[in-house]
């Protein structure tokens, strides 16, 4: 069995992995890249295998980074089916045709053609099949079974069979605790690891801390007369903070201030976690038993919903305080600009960043303290406080990752740090190394790893 890392090694984004076996190929992910316009042009260059040639696509989870060139796929010839848990199969479409707009407009600007169109995101969404956890899919010699990985809702962990060999894909891994989705799986056995490293060098805040922060933030900013901008990623992210403002409004912690979310694609993912809530597949006893009780798991007196232009225009009107939640989740598009336009110039603002943010992205150059930003072709003057909760993060921190990875030890002849910048996942394998005894390495793009 053959491995080759076409994407995702020694970078955050475009998780893309091929396995092949006895002359059938499969995919694992099929991500965009993104972050800086270097790192995007990446998705303009041509796919290194023969879309036609591959027998089926799996998917961890719905993030673009991980689903991005799916339509792309298709559009230069696989037809193969795609197999996903039902929630990512869902968040998906809203997802691709979300990404298919943006990149149509990027393409207009550029004056290039876009990396496909709406077309081809229907096609890719008729090859899609929903599967369960826990039950396997057979394709040629592999057999794939999938397990919770906590990340999101949906978010899966592959275990992929062949050859009498097992790898398995940790996808992203969610941090511990989860809100109120259910908490990612241990996997008892492996051959190969692959396993992220998003955060494979740093330690979160818990969530007790991570609560307080954003209580104390807001009480703060709202007793200046400030607003609390935070840009925050429309799936996972948005619908956490929602959970978290919901507990906080419930128990007083914080002053009741109008509190927007504007952003269409998170009003439209948020639908689709209130489908599987009640769902315990999905969401964990906690969640469930707030239902049970009545409580609106993502809806809380004072929050606002701005679907529409018109609604997103008139939270000018609303005089501060006022909290506004907007994408996207590192600057880099959507509303969030024309509120940071508005309000990073504002001493008694706040812009808060509850995500990762990639490098050569804007978020990343406001937190790193620039005093200037170029918004929608204007120099923009940064006066606000600029504030990371990183406990927010949906991905393990390195101790959950070790602790992630403990049960394999002893099976696990190799383990493959990816999904993370160099900075991340060199001290997370050397860490794996030191620690569980285990021989990590840490791929290049493009290398080929016979199994």
């Amino acid at each position: 069995m053959e491995l080759t890392f076409h994407g995702g090694a020694r970078m955050v984004t475009g998780s893309n992995y091929l396995l092949e076996s006895g002359g059938e190929q499969i995919l694992i992910d099929c991500g965009l890249n993104q972050g800086s316009r270097f790192c995007e042009a990446k998705n303009f260059e041509p796919f290194h295998y023969d879309p036609k040639k591959i027998k089926a696509l799996f998917v961890t989870h719905a993030h673009i980074d991980h689903t991005g060139r799916i339509p792309q796929l298709v559009r230069q010839g696989f037809t193969g089916p795609i197999y996903s848990t039902e929630p990512t199969k869902d968040f998906a479409e809203l997802l691709l045709l979300d990404s298919e707009h943006i990149l149509r407009e990027d393409a207009e600007v550029h004056h290039r053609e876009p990396l496909y169109g709406a077309e081809d995101v229907n096609r890719a969404g008729a090859q899609w099949r929903g599967v369960s956890y826990h039950k396997k899919a057979t394709v040629g010699p592999f057999s794939i079974e999938f397990y919770d990985a906590g990340h999101i809702l949906g978010s899966a962990i592959l275990a992929v069979e062949a050859e009498g060999k097992r790898v398995v894909f940790s996808g992203d891994l969610g941090n511990m605790p989860p809100s109120f989705i259910n908490p990612r799986e241990s996997i008892p056995g492996a051959d190969y690891v692959l396993v992220e490293s998003v955060y494979g060098a740093r330690v979160h805040e818990d969530l007790a801390d991570r609560r307080d922060a954003l209580e104390d933030l807001i009480e703060e900013t709202v007793k200046a007369g400030g607003v609390v901008l935070i840009p925050a990623f429309a799936l996972e992210r948005t619908q956490g903070l929602l959970y978290e403002l919901n507990e906080l409004v419930e128990h007083g912690r914080i002053p009741r201030v109008p509190i927007f979310v504007d952003s269409p694609l998170a009003i439209k993912l948020t639908a689709v976690y209130q489908k599987y809530a009640s769902d315990p597949r999905y969401f964990g006893p906690a969640a469930i038993a707030s239902l049970k009780r009545g409580d609106a798991l993502f809806n809380f007196p004072g929050l606002r919903m701005s679907l529409t232009k018109e609604q997103s225009k008139e939270i000018n009107s609303v005089p501060p305080p006022k909290v506004i939640i907007a994408g996207s989740g590192m600057s880099q598009g959507g509303r969030i600009l024309h509120h940071e336009v508005r309000y990073l110039p504002d001493p008694k603002s706040s812009i808060l960043f509850i995500g990762y943010q990639a490098e050569g992205s804007l978020g990343r150059k406001i937190l790193e303290g620039a005093k200037t930003v170029k918004l929608l072709g204007e120099e923009v003057a940064v006066r606000a406080k600029v504030k990371q909760i990183s406990g927010y993060s949906a991905h393990a921190d390195q101790p959950q990752l070790l602790e992630w990875l403990r049960p394999m030890r002893l099976s696990a002849k190799k383990v493959f740090v990816v999904q993370g910048e160099e900075i991340e996942a060199l001290p997370l394998a050397q860490k794996i190394r030191d620690e569980l005894a285990m021989d990590a390495v840490v791929p290049t793009e493009g290398e080929v790893v016979n199994l």
